[in-house]
C-alpha cells in the first residue's frame, strides 16, 4: 500500500507537464516539488553541517567584526546604534539576548586596536575575512560554484562590504526616522487612511529590512550571477522563516527553565549557539530556494550532487569549450566566463569547472580575474593540434604514481592503447583547433 501511495504521489507531482496544467495547479505543484527538494537537501545533512561550521566561525569572528563596524560607525557618530541592532537580532533569546548583547558590546568597547600591534591587527582582519570566506564557500556549494573569488577580490570585496555596509544601513534607518519626524510626514499621518497605512508600514518595516539584508547576501556572496528575482524570493521566505522560528524559539525554548537547570551557567551560551545555528540554517535554506527559483532544471525527484565525468564527456566538453572561446576570440566578441559557457553549451557550470581547470593547467586557456573570470586562448589556436589536446585530456588525471611505466605490465593492453592513440593521431593529423572553428564541425556526441 505504501508503494502504491508513493506511486500515486509521484504521478501527481512529478509526472505531469507544468506548462500543460492550469495556472493554479502548476503553481501548487511547483511549490510541492520545491518543498520536497528542500526536505531532501536538509535530510542529506550537508546544510546542517555547514550551518554548524558557520556557528564556530561566527563565535570567533563576532567581536572583531563588530569592532571594525564600530570603528567605522564611530567616525559618523552613530556607533550607539549597534546595540539596538544586536538586540533585534537576538530578540528570540529574550532576556538572555540582552545579557549577550551587553557582554558583546562590552568586549567591543574594551577592544583597543592601538595595543594589538601589527600581528594582532592582522589576526583581527583575518578572523573577519575568514567569516566572509566561509559564507561564500557555503553559498557557492549551494549554487554549484567550485571556484572562490581570487584572493585580491576577496580582500577588496569583503572589506568594502564590512566598511560600507553598516554606514549604508544606518543611513537608510536614519533617513526613515528623519522623514517620520518631519512636519510634512506628520501632517500626512494625521490624514486617514494614510495614518493607518503609516502605522502598518512601521510594523512591516523591520521585516522588510530583514528581507533586504538576506537579498544583499544572496546577491553579493556567491561567486556567480544571481538574478534579483530569485534573490528576493529566497530572501522573502528566509525572512518569514527567521521571524517564525524566532517567535517559536522565544516562546518555547528561550523562556524555558529546563536549560538553566541542565546547563546551569552555560545555558546562555548554549541557547546562543542554537539560535546562531538556526539563523545560519535559515540563511542557507533561503539561498537554496533562490538557487532553485533561478535554476528550475535542478528540481528533480532524484538527487544528483555526485558528479563524475566519463572520459568521453571530458573530451567533448574540452573541445566544445575551446571552440566556443576560440570562436568569440576570432569574431572579436567579449570573452566568456564559466556562467556564459554554461548557457551556451546548456551544461551545468559544476560540470564545466573541472574541465576548465584542466585546460588552464595544460595552458590552453587563461582565466582573466579582472574580467569577471572570462577565458581567452593561452596559445595560438592555429598551431595547437586537436590530437595533442585530446591526448592531454586523456592524461590529465594521471599522477606521478600512475605515470610509472612499471605499472603497465600487460603487453596486450598496452598494445591496444598504442593502436588507439596512433589511429587517433592519423585521423586528426595536421588538424588544428582553428580548423575546427573555421570548418564549423559538429562537436556533439553521436
Amino acid at each position: 500500500m505504501i508503494q502504491s501511495l508513493k506511486g500515486r504521489y509521484h504521478d501527481l507531482v512529478w509526472a505531469g507537464d507544468l506548462s500543460a496544467m492550469p495556472r493554479w495547479r502548476s503553481v501548487l505543484v511547483s511549490m510541492v516539488r520545491l518543498l520536497q527538494v528542500l526536505v531532501r537537501d536538509l535530510s542529506a545533512g550537508d546544510l546542517n553541517l555547514r550551518a554548524m561550521s558557520l556557528v564556530y566561525t561566527t563565535l570567533l569572528s563576532m567581536v572583531p567584526l563588530l569592532a571594525l563596524s564600530f570603528s567605522v560607525l564611530k567616525a559618523f557618530g552613530v556607533h550607539e546604534q549597534i546595540r539596538p541592532l544586536l538586540l533585534k537580532a537576538l530578540d528570540a533569546l529574550g532576556d538572555k539576548g540582552v545579557e549577550i548583547t551587553d557582554k558583546v558590546i562590552g568586549f567591543v568597547d574594551n577592544m583597543n586596536v592601538g595595543v594589538l600591534g601589527a600581528v594582532g591587527l592582522v589576526v583581527l582582519f583575518y578572523t573577519v575575512i575568514s567569516l566572509m570566506q566561509k559564507i561564500e564557500q557555503n553559498l557557492n556549494y549551494i549554487w554549484r560554484v567550485v571556484k572562490l573569488r581570487s584572493f585580491a577580490r576577496r580582500f577588496s570585496d569583503y572589506l568594502s562590504v564590512i566598511m560600507t555596509g553598516p554606514v549604508l544601513l544606518f543611513f537608510a534607518m536614519g533617513l526613515g526616522a528623519s522623514a517620520e519626524r518631519s512636519g510634512t510626514m506628520q501632517y500626512l499621518i494625521s490624514i486617514e487612511p494614510l495614518g493607518t497605512l503609516a502605522a502598518l508600514l512601521a510594523q512591516v518595516l523591520p521585516f522588510l529590512l530583514v528581507v533586504v539584508a538576506f537579498t544583499f547576501v544572496y546577491l553579493f556572496m556567491p561567486n556567480t550571477r544571481v538574478e534579483l528575482r530569485a534573490a528576493l524570493v529566497g530572501a522573502f521566505f528566509a525572512a518569514l522563516m527567521w521571524q517564525g522560528v524566532g517567535w517559536i524559539f522565544k516562546a518555547f525554548i528561550a523562556g524555558s527553565a529546563k536549560y538553566a537547570a541542565i546547563y546551569s551557567a552555560f545555558a546562555t551560551i548554549i541557547l546562543f549557539m542554537i539560535w546562531l545555528y538556526l539563523s545560519w540554517l535559515i540563511l542557507l535554506i533561503g539561498s537554496s530556494i533562490a538557487f532553485y527559483i533561478q535554476n528550475p532544471r535542478y528540481i528533480t525527484p532524484a538527487a544528483h550532487r555526485v558528479l563524475i565525468l566519463s572520459n568521453r564527456m571530458r573530451e567533448y566538453l574540452a573541445l566544445a569549450i575551446i571552440c566556443e572561446i576560440g570562436q568569440l576570440f576570432y569574431d572579436h566578441k567579449p570573452a566568456c566566463n564559466t556562467e556564459c559557457l554554461s548557457e551556451k553549451l546548456e551544461v551545468d557550470g559544476e560540470m564545466l569547472e573541472p574541465v576548465l581547470r584542466m585546460l588552464e593547467e595544460k595552458h590552453y586557456l587563461e582565466r582573466l580575474e579582472d574580467l569577471d573570470g572570462a577565458f581567452l586562448p593561452a596559445i595560438p589556436l592555429d598551431t595547437a593540434l586537436v590530437a595533442s589536446l585530446l591526448e592531454d585530456i586523456r592524461d590529465s588525471g594521471d599522477t606521478v604514481h600512475t605515470l610509472d611505466q612499471n605499472l603497465y605490465t600487460n603487453a596486450t593492453a598496452v598494445g591496444v592503447l598504442e593502436l588507439d592513440a596512433e589511429a587517433r593521431r592519423r585521423a586528426l593529423e595536421g588538424q588544428t583547433i582553428k580548423d575546427l572553428i573555421v570548418n564549423k564541425r559538429d562537436l556533439g556526441p553521436s
